[in-house]
């Protein structure tokens, strides 16, 4: 050996990608065993219970192993990647895992030199969360799995520390080895039935396959080529065999955050939905103006510029809307800022970011804002932090010709309005029945700490300026 393994073999973990997250699937895999990487380099996109996010490789080198295929899901701090960080130095592979203190002296030898380079790892650098660069610290290395197996019969068994291993605890009474298999093909065993140890494993070194799996459920049919979950924007669903009357997906991901929140919300936080119907011409008027103002070149401008704008104003003239409710500590929490939550529909569920410190923004800021939420949403790279300290929000369902709904708030907000599809309609306008664009807007929010006085003003408020956009003006 030529090289230190502990030193060469750099393992990549799943890190926190969004405060407190456990788990993380792996979406798609940009670089592959062979691939020359760089520090900085995005290698693969995993998806969280809250977006989807592009992990970068914080090492110069070559990728010697994909720990798991596309599709699997994976405990935050496990490693994905193993990077070899001195190609060419040597054919040294990762070192086996330290021998157990039952095995017998001699192979407790052999075992012992790599055992020894698992020990700890130099002054280094860790990944942390995602986004904040690496940390410098001491870390010790997670000691590998022996790549030998068992012997296959008819086959000699492979001259390793693993193989030695074995041979002793099945010469000697000791516990069977367990079977050789990668976390991928282990779930599909357990999905199947199947127990790994009546399987005879055909792959290199003794390691089970997926077709050795399927195999032993039907040993009479070639196994079928099985392909990974592949990675699409909308939800997969289960194939089904064909006149089957029911199709069932996966609940995971965005999709299983936002249920949990949702429910967690609806049960939590006593919902009052209050409703108004208003004429919005003018406001439409205004809309048409500043698209021809140069100062608004290039930027999205819509109804739900001016609908946000409303808002931000009506906050400000009823601060008390812009609260929380702390339960641990007996305390309504208002708020001196307003992060001004978007809702997303994406083919990968519904999302919520927000525009940080939305009441500070001009309207040609906030335009801008708006205009990047949304594309950032469309592309599916909406980042943790951007959906996470929300104060209210706006659900615009009017895109979808709806003309209102109930809105559920967002976990530890006080407010959320709903927006409903702008139509030309009869109106009374100035003593006659005239045709003019027309709209209803509903607003939710925690009747806990918004009472219905408060919650009537701001909803009244943001009708007043939505009829008499001069109040932008007047009122800000």
């Amino acid at each position: 050996m030529t090289a230190d393994t502990s030193l060469r073999f750099r393992e990549f973990k799943m890190p926190d990608v969004g405060e407190g997250l456990t788990e993380a699937e792996i979406l798609k895999w940009y670089v592959q065993p062979g691939d020359t990487v760089t520090d900085g380099q995005v290698v693969c996109e995993v998806e969280t219970a809250k977006a989807a996010v592009e992990l970068p490789i914080p090492y110069d080198g070559v990728v010697h192993e994909l720990r798991f295929e596309e599709g699997t899901t994976v405990d935050v701090g496990t490693s994905i990647i193993t990077i070899d960080v001195a190609p060419g130095s040597g054919d040294a592979a990762p070192a086996a895992a330290p021998v157990a203190a039952s095995a017998a002296a001699p192979v407790a030898e052999a075992a012992a030199a790599p055992a020894a380079q698992e020990e700890a790892k130099p002054q280094g650098r860790t990944p942390v969360l995602v986004g904040y660069g690496v940390a410098e610290t001491s870390t010790k290395r997670r000691p590998r799995k022996g790549a030998a197996g068992t012997s296959v019969p008819g086959q000699a068994a492979p001259a390793t520390v693993t193989a030695v291993i074995q041979a002793e605890m099945n010469g000697h009474g000791g516990t069977a080895p367990r079977p050789l298999a990668k976390p991928p093909v282990r779930k599909l065993a357990k999905d199947l039935g199947v127990n790994l140890a009546d399987i005879v494993p055909t792959g290199p070194d003794g390691v089970i396959t997926r077709e050795d799996v399927h195999a032993a459920v039907a040993p009479a049919a070639a196994p079928a080529p099985v392909r990974p979950e592949p990675v699409a924007e909308a939800p997969v669903s289960a194939p089904v065999a064909a006149g089957a009357r029911e199709t069932r997906i996966p609940i995971k991901g965005v999709r299983k955050a936002t249920a949990a929140a949702m429910v967690g919300s609806a049960f939590t936080a006593p919902h009052v939905t209050e409703f108004i119907t208003l004429d919005v011409t003018r406001t439409m008027k205004l809309v048409e103006e500043l698209k021809a103002d140069k100062d608004m070149a290039g930027l999205r401008v819509n109804p739900l510029l001016l609908i946000a704008k409303a808002l931000l104003v009506a906050i400000k003239r009823n601060p008390q809307v812009n609260a929380a409710w702390d339960e641990a500590n007996q305390e309504i929490v208002l708020k001196e800022y307003v992060n001004l939550g978007i809702a997303a529909a994406t083919p990968r569920g519904l999302i919520v970011p927000n525009i940080k410190d939305a009441h500070t923004r001009t309207l040609p800021e906030l335009a801008a804002a708006l205009g990047e939420l949304v594309a950032t949403a469309r592309e599916g790279k909406t980042t943790p932090a951007a959906m996470q300290g929300g104060t209210v929000t706006i659900t615009n369902v009017g895109v979808f010709g709806v003309d209102t709904g109930t809105p559920i708030l967002n976990p530890g907000e006080s407010a959320i309005l709903a927006v409903g599809a702008i139509k030309l309609q009869p109106w009374v306008h100035k003593g006659k029945v005239k045709p003019r664009q027309v709209t209803t807007l509903a607003l939710s929010f925690d009747h806990r700490l918004v009472d219905g006085e408060l919650g009537s003003k701001v909803l009244a408020d943001v009708a007043a300026i939505l009829e008499q956009p001069k109040r932008l003006i007047t009122w800000a």
